[in-house]
């Protein structure tokens, strides 16, 4: 049997997260539906990470055994026939057994797209905090202080089931665009809603000018205090990238979206 790594896009704004659940349908469920029919008979896919409703990616990876031989091209043309406009299949690879989409991944990388210009036309791929004093270079001083191995319970959602909250945090880089500012936020691993909770947390230094020393406070109790911070909006957070180690060794055959 093969074994496929798919390289997806995805609105998010359509969807209630990534993962299947019974309440609402997910990009998972309509990534399996798809490739069920192709294959015509029931197939399960693993994803590199889990995103919420309402978060989007650029490039979300997904691993899956399929038992119909064929090329990576014909895999992702396949698929391009059978998902709806709001996911895309931009690259297909018949991979090794050892490549896990989850466990092989080294980084994960995430952008974050708060605007200080609320519109119509962006609502859904842009987040807006009103009454919030945005100060880039206040946000700039902060952000250095979470680079590097941490426990980062104090900024996710508990959750029993997870009980390390260990992470290495390599990147945490903030400019700005016009009226965006986009932070770039990556990691070994991420905790259920700790890129949101971490721009949130950055958002509240810069609104009430809290002393910078405050944020080791907040890493060292390992406890989210709800008066300093808030979990950021969803519909501007991207996951655009992850990494996996010696991943050319493990492709067998790969097709690319032409750009």
């Amino acid at each position: 049997m093969q074994k496929f790594l798919i390289k997806i896009a995805y609105d998010g704004s359509c969807y209630h997260g990534w993962q299947n659940q019974p309440n609402g349908i997910s990009v998972q469920e309509v990534i399996e539906a798809s490739l069920s029919k192709i294959a015509k008979t029931k197939i399960a896919i693993v994803g590199s990470g889990r995103t919420d409703t309402g978060v989007h990616a650029l490039a979300q990876y997904a691993h899956f055994y399929f038992p119909v031989k064929m090329s990576a091209l014909q895999m992702r043309l396949a698929l391009r026939t059978k998902l709806p406009d709001s996911i895309r299949v931009i690259g297909a690879y018949l991979i090794e057994d050892e490549l896990h989409a989850r466990f092989t991944a080294s980084q994960r990388k995430y952008k974050y797209v708060l605007t200080k210009a609320k519109s119509p036309f962006n609502r859904l791929y842009k987040s807006f905090v009103p009454y919030m004093k945005l100060d880039v270079a206040k946000m700039r001083e902060v952000a250095p202080y979470l680079l590097g191995e941490h426990d980062f319970a104090s900024f996710c959602k508990p959750n029993p089931d997870i009980p390390n909250t260990v992470c290495n945090l390599t990147q945490f880089e903030i400019i700005e665009e016009g009226n965006d500012i986009i932070f770039y936020i990556s990691a070994n691993r991420f905790l259920h809603n700790m890129v949101r909770r971490l721009v949130g947390t950055l958002i509240s230094f810069s609104h009430h000018n809290y002393d910078n020393s405050l944020i080791i406070d907040l890493i060292n109790a390992k406890v989210g205090n709800q008066n300093i911070m808030f979990t950021s909006p969803p519909n501007g957070l991207y996951l655009y990238e992850v990494e996996y180690p010696n991943f050319e060794k493990l492709v067998i055959d790969y097709s690319l979206e032409e750009v």
